[in-house]
């Protein structure tokens, strides 16, 4: 037997537990982890955000969603480490509390909540958007359709984990199965050179148009903080490991399937999009993919590609509903959340959680009633932050992790983080660069690194009122108490 592979007794015996993770069923298939890795890696940021990228970036988006992707497998690599050595649904946050301690399991959590909230406004309006496409809903205001989709997103979170894992697995069969017709369709068209709008497929597609940096590097760099915000969400791997009853076996695979995943959907999607098409030809306000169809004559292109992004706006909501509600259930055992979100329903999922949740994304109903016209753009932005902070504390929990495995004090698992610590580094640099980089956007970037002195001063409040009771929780787990 490997022992690396395995914790020895000793270690397993003093390997702090998270209360947090009693009475979860573990109801979660092989199947049903390894789509929600892919449904984390494949979403709207892919389906429509493309777009308007290609317009101001250029071919070299395909250069930015590699370097963002490898970095983003870095994270899931690291957090994958970490799962094998203790699976917990309180994923990062529960990492957290054992290698820096309680303030960094707060930071870790509200962050996280901060991430997923705004996203799911920002999925809520979107799936209203694209349902506005369709005429038979055009005369259907907006706050409605998005209230509906809320509520039944909010039903299937709340009837079993099971039925979450089936709606995760199919919502990423349809994504998977657009983009394999999509690239043999691209493929067909570069290969019998088939005129896509009066243009031949090809390099010269490129060349003849600017280059693959046809407005120079800056464009390039102000998207990045984008290009990461669509790899949000690869961290649900961790949150479903505390579900499964062999996350040892369906982790490593599950992560490692990830690499291969971006590079062919990510990265081979946009280099055949740049093949096909000039970036100026694209737009922020339509799918790439539906362009393209559009300009070759295919009926009903726009039809099933917006069925596409509406599918994929609602896999992110659900996502989003079913990590905070795990997440924040970690913490209020812990004390750092309000106590009703430790509740647990009879189907064992924990409703107190998602019911917060969405309790902020119907803040997002609210922007949708207002100002439907800027609810998306307000909240994507302060969704980045939350990324951002999440992937950098889980390599800062991997290093603690590392520094203690090397000092006796637990043993790592077989399955690893390759080079740390220059990994974890060198990705925490990448990633503040990304944030530092956003200054250099006036209009959305700047305005949103002016909410993080807001932001930390809301986290320092809220650690000054919790604080008394966090130390309760944590007296009442050293004295074996449990609620």
């Amino acid at each position: 037997m490997n022992t690396a592979a395995v914790p020895s007794q000793r270690d397993a015996a003093r390997t702090p537990a998270d209360a947090g993770d009693a009475g979860y069923s573990k109801d979660l298939k092989a199947r049903h982890v390894n789509m929600i890795a892919i449904g984390g890696a494949i979403g709207t940021g892919l389906f429509l955000g493309a777009g308007g990228r290609l317009h101001s970036a250029g071919p070299a988006l395909a250069l930015a969603y590699l370097v963002c992707g490898v970095f983003a497998f870095f994270v899931v690599r690291a957090l994958g480490e970490l799962v094998l050595y203790r699976p917990s649904s309180g994923s990062f946050v529960s990492y957290a509390r054992e290698f820096l301690g309680e303030k960094g399991a707060y930071v870790a959590g509200w962050m996280y909540f901060l991430n997923w909230s705004t996203t799911g406004i920002a999925d809520i309006t979107a799936i209203a958007l694209y349902t506005h496409y369709w005429s038979f809903f055009t005369s259907v205001p907006q706050w409605v359709l998005a209230l509906i989709a809320l509520a039944v997103v909010l039903a299937v979170n709340l009837i079993s984990v099971k039925i979450f894992g089936e709606m995760e697995f199919w919502f990423a069969i349809i994504k998977v199965a657009t983009l394999v017709c999509f690239m043999f369709v691209g493929i067909f068209l570069l290969a019998t050179q088939h005129d896509v709008d009066g243009t031949k497929p090809g390099l010269s597609v490129i060349t003849d148009h600017g280059g693959i940096l046809p407005h120079g590097v800056m464009p390039v760099v102000i998207v990045m903080q984008g290009v990461i915000f669509a790899y949000a969400a690869l961290e649900l791997v961790g949150v479903a490991a505390g579900e499964t009853d062999r996350p040892e076996k369906v982790v490593p695979r599950a992560v490692n399937s990830i690499m291969w995943r971006v590079g062919l959907f990510y990265v081979g999607s946009v280099v055949l999009l740049a093949l096909l098409l000039p970036g100026s030809v694209y737009s922020a306000d339509q799918s790439p993919f539906v362009t393209v169809l559009s300009k070759i004559g295919v009926q009903g292109a726009g039809d099933v590609m917006n069925l596409v992004v509406l599918t994929a706006a609602m896999s992110s909501l659900n996502s989003g509903l079913y990590s905070t509600g795990r997440i924040l259930r970690s913490m209020a055992v812990a004390g750092s959340a309000p106590r009703f979100t430790a509740r647990m329903n009879r189907s064992q999922v924990p409703y107190g959680g998602i019911l917060l949740t969405c309790a902020v994304c119907v803040l997002g109903v609210a922007l949708n009633y207002f100002v439907p016209s800027q609810a998306f753009e307000i909240v994507l932005n302060v969704a980045s932050l939350g990324v951002i902070s999440t992937w950098v504390i889980i390599m800062v929990c991997h290093l603690v992790f590392v520094r203690r495995a090397r000092e006796g004090r637990l043993t790592r698992p077989s399955f690893r983080l390759p080079g740390s610590p220059v990994t974890e580094i060198v990705t925490v640099a990448f990633l503040l660069a990304v944030l530092g980089l956003m200054w250099n956007d006036p209009d959305v970037g700047r305005k949103t690194l002016m909410l993080v002195p807001v932001i930390a001063v809301m986290l320092v409040g809220g650690w000054f009122a919790l604080r008394r009771r966090i130390a309760k929780a944590a007296d009442r787990e050293l004295t074996g108490f449990t609620e």
